[in-house]
Parts: C-alpha cells; sequence; structure tokens
C-alpha cells in the first residue's frame, strides 16, 4: 500500500501493571514481579528492570522477538478476528463496511479455493509481464503494477511539500532492491554472504513454482541480485536519508529527462494517474542516472525476470501457500522466526493493510472509551508545559530562537484515540471472487486516494495510523504528534488500574514525551511551527545543539549489541535524542502529580523508582539474534536495552533514584552526559 514518506517514530510501548502490590482482584504488581534482583542496576538495568519476565517467557517459534508489546498486539488481533467474524455472520448489503470486512475474511480464509485458483487470478499480470519487449513496455507495466500492490525499480509517493506544508507534492525516492537495505549487497561477514546465497536460491524458487526451468530460473536469480547490486551501490546509506535538505531536490517534471532520458516520464506519470502538478521532488538524482544507466545496460529478458519475481513474492501471501511458505523461509533470515504465523493471524495483517480504518471504527466503539481519551489528552498538555519549562532553563539556546521554539511547542496539534472523521471506504471493491483480487483492488484504492490528493487542499485531519495500531508518530509536515487508541492497550488491566508513575513513566515518557521531543530532534527541529523545512535557529544555536547531538552520537556508536554489529549514531539520532526528551519530559510532568508528592511506595517501591522500572517495562522483551542483526542495519530505532540503558546513563536524576556510583557499567561521569532539551 503506497502511503507518503513520513518521518514517523515506530515507538514501542504499552504494558499492564497494578497500582497496588495486590487488589481485590489478586492482580500482582508487574513492575515488581519482572525485576532480577541477581543484576545489578547501575550495569544493566534493563535486565534489572525485566530480567525475571524475559528468563520465564521464551520467544514462541512464530516470532522475532517477545515483550509487552507482542501481548498488546496478540490481545488486538484477537479483537479483529473477532469484529471479522462477526461480519462474515452478518447479511449485509452490498458496499457496507460489514460486507467488505465479511467478505475479505471469508475469502482469505478458505484455502481450498485458494489452492485451487493457482496463479489464475494473477495470469492477466503474468501475461503482460511476458510481452514486455521494450524499455517502454517496461516502464507500463511497471506503472501498472505498482498500483496494485507490487512496487519496483524506484519508491514514489504523495506527500506535503516540506518546503511548502500546504502543497501536497509527488516525489520520488531511491528503490528497486529486494534485501532490507542497500549494507546487504556489500557487507561480507559470513551471515551476509548466507543470505545473499540464500536470496539467489530464492528467486530461483519462485521462478521454478512459476514455471520457469531450473536453469532458466537459476540464471535469472544470479542476474537479478546482479543488477540489484548495482541499484544498491547507486542508493544513499540509511544515515544519509535523514538530511530532509540533501534529500529534497525540486525540480520540473520536464526536468526529469535529465536524469532519466530512457523512461518516457510523461507516459509513466499518466498510467500512475499523477495530474494537478508541474513539479517533482526527487530524494536522491543520482539513484535515477544510475538506474538510467541500466535500462539499458541490462538486457530486457532480466528486468522481465526481476519483474515477474517481485510481482510473485509481493504476492505470496495470496497466492498458493508454497508461495507464502517460500516467502518466510527467506525472510526468516532476517527474522529468525522458526514458524509461519496461523492463517488467522496472517488474514488479520491483510485486512489492516487494505482497510484497517475500516476496522477501526468498529474497533473504538468497544475498546477505548471518553475517560481513558481524556487522561491522555491532559497528559499531552502536562508534557507540553514540561518542555516549555526546560526550553526556558536552556543556557545555550538565545532568546530569539527559544521564543520561536516556544511558537512551535504552542502550534503542535495533538491527535488521541482515534480520527474525528473517517475515510470513506465506499468505492473499495471487495467480493468473494478471489483473494488476490481483493487484495489488489484494496491496493488501487489506495493508490488513487493517495494520488487524488495532488493539487487539492492539505486535509490536516487525516490520520496516517488506524486507531487500533499499537504505535504513534511525529509528522513535521502537519506538526503533530498522533496516538492512535492501541498504544493504550494493557492486557488484563484496566486504565484506571495503572498508577501515575508508571503510566508517566511508559505512556508519558516514551510515547507523548518522545513525540514531542521528535519535533526538536535533529530532523525534526529543522521544520518551523507551520510545518515547513525552513531555518528558524541562530547560526550558533544550531552549531550548540549539534555539538551536543554528536555526543549522542558518540555514545551510541560504542554499543555493540552483537558482536561486529554497532548501533549506527547518526542513523539512530533522531530516536535516542526523542527517548531522552521523553524520559526527561515525563519526569518533569510526573513530578507535579499527586502520586510523586506524597511519595507513598507501592510494592516496596517509591513513586521515582516507579517512574523509572514503568519506563523500562514499555520496552520490555527479547529479540532473536537475526532479527537483532537486521535491525541494526536498517532500524533507525536502538535495541530495546540500548532504548533504556543508553538515555538512562544520561538522566542525572536516574544516579540519585538508584544510587548509581562510578565503578557500574552504566556510569557516565557528569562531564560526558548528554545535555539537549
Amino acid at each position: 500500500m503506497l502511503k507518503p514518506f513520513l518521518f514517523i517514530s515506530l515507538t514501542v510501548l504499552f504494558l499492564s501493571c497494578k497500582n497496588n502490590g495486590s487488589s481485590e482482584n489478586n492482580k500482582p504488581d508487574f513492575l515488581a514481579a519482572n525485576i532480577d534482583s541477581t543484576v545489578n542496576p547501575g550495569d544493566d538495568f534493563f535486565l534489572f528492570a525485566n530480567g525475571s519476565w524475559i528468563k520465564n517467557n521464551p520467544i514462541p517459534n512464530e516470532q522475532s522477538s517477545w515483550g509487552i508489546g507482542n501481548l498488546v498486539i496478540e490481545e488486538n488481533l484477537k479483537r479483529l478476528r473477532t469484529i471479522s467474524e462477526d461480519a462474515a455472520k452478518k447479511n449485509t448489503a452490498n458496499g457496507t463496511n460489514d460486507q467488505k470486512i465479511g467478505d475479505f475474511w471469508t475469502v482469505a480464509m478458505d484455502t481450498v479455493k485458494l489452492e485451487k485458483e493457482g496463479l489464475q487470478p494473477i495470469q492477466p499480470l503474468l501475461d503482460k509481464i511476458n510481452a514486455i519487449a521494450d524499455v517502454k513496455s517496461l516502464i507500463t507495466t511497471v506503472a501498472d503494477f505498482k498500483k496494485i500492490g507490487s512496487s519496483t525499480l524506484f519508491g514514489e509517493a504523495v506527500s506535503q511539500d516540506p518546503k511548502n506544508s500546504e502543497t501536497m507534492a509527488f516525489m520520488l525516492w531511491q528503490g528497486g532492491i529486494g534485501l532490507p537495505e542497500r549494507e546487504y549487497y556489500f557487507k561480507n561477514d559470513s551471515t551476509t554472504n548466507e543470505i545473499r546465497a540464500k536470496y539467489i536460491s530464492y528467486i530461483t524458487k519462485i521462478l521454478t513454482m512459476s514455471g520457469e526451468t531450473a536453469t532458466n530460473a537459476a540464471d535469472a536469480a544470479k542476474n537479478i541480485l546482479a543488477l540489484e547490486t548495482k541499484l544498491a551501490a547507486a542508493s544513499r546509506k540509511i544515515e544519509d536519508l535523514r538530511d530532509p535538505y540533501k534529500n529534497y531536490n525540486k525540480m520540473k517534471i520536464t526536468d526529469l529527462n535529465n536524469l532519466s532520458d530512457k523512461i518516457d516520464w510523461n507516459l509513466y506519470l499518466t498510467k500512475l494517474e499523477v495530474k494537478n502538478i508541474d513539479s517533482v521532488i526527487v530524494g536522491q538524482p543520482e539513484f535515477f542516472k544510475a538506474l538510467n544507466t541500466q535500462l539499458t545496460a541490462t538486457p530486457i529478458s532480466v528486468w522481465k525476470s526481476y519483474v515477474k519475481f517481485n510481482l510473485l513474492s509481493d504476492l505470496s501471501g495470496v497466492l498458493p501457500d508454497a508461495y507464502g511458505q517460500e516467502a518466510f523461509d527467506f525472510n526468516k533470515l532476517f527474522s529468525g522466526a522458526k514458524v509461519r504465523k496461523p492463517r488467522w493471524k496472517r488474514v488479520i495483517q491483510m485486512e489492516e493493510q487494505a482497510m484497517g480504518e475500516m476496522l477501526g471504527q468498529l474497533y473504538v466503539k468497544e475498546f477505548f472509551n471518553e475517560k481513558a481519551k481524556k487522561r491522555y489528552t491532559d497528559m499531552v498538555e502536562a508534557i507540553r508545559g514540561a518542555l516549555k519549562d526546560r526550553i526556558g532553563r536552556l543556557t545555550w539556546m538565545s532568546d530569539s530562537t527559544k521564543t520561536k521554539a516556544y511558537a512551535k511547542l504552542a502550534a503542535i496539534k495533538s491527535k488521541v484515540g482515534y480520527p474525528d472523521k473517517w475515510k470513506d471506504f465506499s468505492s473499495m471493491e471487495i467480493g468473494k471472487e478471489s483473494l488476490a483480487k481483493n487484495y489488489m483492488n484494496a491496493n488501487l484504492w489506495w493508490h488513487q486516494y493517495e494520488f487524488n490528493k495532488l493539487g487539492k487542499p492539505v486535509d490536516r485531519d487525516e490520520w496516517e495510523m488506524t486507531p487500533q495500531t499499537y504505535n504513534a508518530y511525529y509528522n513535521p509536515s502537519n506538526n503533530e504528534i498522533v496516538l492512535p487508541a492501541g498504544i493504550f492497550t494493557v492486557p488484563g488491566y484496566r486504565d484506571e488500574e495503572l498508577d501515575d508513575a508508571l503510566v508517566y513513566g511508559y505512556a508519558g515518557a516514551s510515547t507523548i514525551g518522545h513525540e514531542i521531543t521528535h519535533g526538536f530532534d535533529d530532523e525534526g527541529r529543522q521544520f518551523d511551527e507551520k510545518g515547513n523545512l525552513k531555518s528558524w535557529w541562530t547560526a550558533a544555536d544550531e552549531e550548540a545543539f549539534k555539538k551536543r547531538a554528536d555526543v549522542m552520537v558518540k555514545q551510541f556508536d560504542a554499543y555493540e549489541p552483537v558482536k561486529g554489529y554497532h548501533i549506527n549514531g547518526k542513523a539512530t539520532l533522531g530516536e535516542n535524542i526523542a527517548d531522552l526528551g521523553g524520559i526527561l519530559l515525563g519526569l518533569e510532568a510526573f513530578k507535579k502529580t499527586t502520586q510523586y508528592k506524597e511519595g507513598k511506595s507501592i510494592a516496596n517501591l517509591n513513586p521515582m523508582q516507579r517512574y523509572f522500572l514503568g519506563y523500562s517495562l514499555g520496552w520490555l522483551g527479547h529479540t532473536r539474534i537475526e532479527n537483532q542483526k537486521n535491525r541494526l542495519l536498517t532500524d533507525v530505532h536502538s535495541p530495546e536495552k540500548y532504548r533504556v540503558n543508553g538515555p538512562f546513563a544520561d538522566v542525572d536524576e536516574f544516579y540519585t533514584t538508584f544510587n548509581i556510583k562510578p565503578g557500574v557499567a552504566m556510569y557516565r561521569a557528569d562531564s560526558t552526559r548528554v545535555r539537549i532539551w
């Protein structure tokens, strides 16, 4: 599903805990129960806080990681399954939400029908590939496929113009590679070499299953890897994609020929339904120049195999089970999962992609009340006030920049729980013909929905996540934080059972404070209060910020979660700044609560201890090494353990709360601690 390029913070959060050591329901205090007292909190606070739970909860075979976040997701999957099954039982009119949800579910769960159909539902697409004879027909075929869920060659999206947030822009981005990140094509350790070898094997199997001879498929696989390696060589590294200025290259559509004259851009954009614009924002011009060379240097037969493989791989989940199994077997190199998730969970994930907000309308009626919404809306304002106070106390920032920072902070819009206005899915065609057709129709609907925004006013009320999503984000172009209801799901506990220390730790810090700080991290700070990419800092203040941020880059560069795999301090800088900022803001806001002022202990833990443990609990879990390695190469977030230990080592109150002294692993001298917000 094509979605705009957003600077989205993929924050993991929310867990359950009781506000007493025991209750009338005999619920244990989750914080106290999870502590591993054999670990010195100054050596590894993450394990001190979460070690007992980790020891007692091994990673299930179907999962790449396991933690409280997974429990939230599992609970939501069950809720969405009930919604889907109930919709399938109803005899509702064609075109209603219940009809679409019910028919999608019914067809997707019918594995007998799926196997009987084989590749028949996508045969017209395979015929299009067979008919490719030159670069022109290659480009038109690629454009058609992008609309229904298979993107190749490069990426594109419709999003707000970073320098003019009132305008929707068409954006072109590097892409075209099948491995998760460019470094997989060049890293030479044994793990990555094995991945490349198995990638060739995966391509070979997929093409052979589709009817190619084993010999031709094997040759095609090697050629595809060689082609993608050339595209990867022209791609920017993950840390370089975080510079909004360097990745903003606006030009007239007619000037695209200067980058790639082998592409008939007028034809391509017409096929893609791009209209009402005369300019385009190109993220990485050098990539499109390299692609232009390969369009003629690479034989058309290789391009046909490339497009065919990508189509089958991208649609593997809606094809006969053998395709999905091959895709899983390859992707477990990155996830570490041992077995596939049961079909019903995979179907819910497809539904989420196809019609997530449609499901969300039914979800919030059952699982997110107004009282909970008010609690977190009020918390947003408490944390906004905390940042205002902290900005006022900064010694390194000038008054003129502070004034503009105040304006931006005051302008941040918060969206909590669910949209006030829902998307209209009435034109999405979902029926009982085939799963593949439903999936492609849903992708086509999303494509048309997004591209129809061109030339129209920006809808600042729109949500880019569904209410049931276990996530949150900051959007710099809208200068907003979005906090879906799903992030506030607490398995086994009602919201009113959670004490403020916990809530300010794992909600106030890990989500609300984190997302607000994204507006002032190394990337977000470059956007003004209206969401435009525009400098509002003095040169001296900007230099002071960068100097302080560099301290954090060096701190995280030194962490080596897996031997030979360090955290990329530059790539993760924005998230690390947001983690530290969130902790400081949540703490400052918490200090104004009655619980903090009274200082009473719960389960032998005082309010400050519960705050830090509550934040740590938000990252409770463990991850398979395969997944960890992949994330260290592809993710702009640090591993969970370092999202706790890293920023805590920079927080003065952490030292006083747990009596952290020199000589323990986490200790950092006062002069070396990160001081930004």
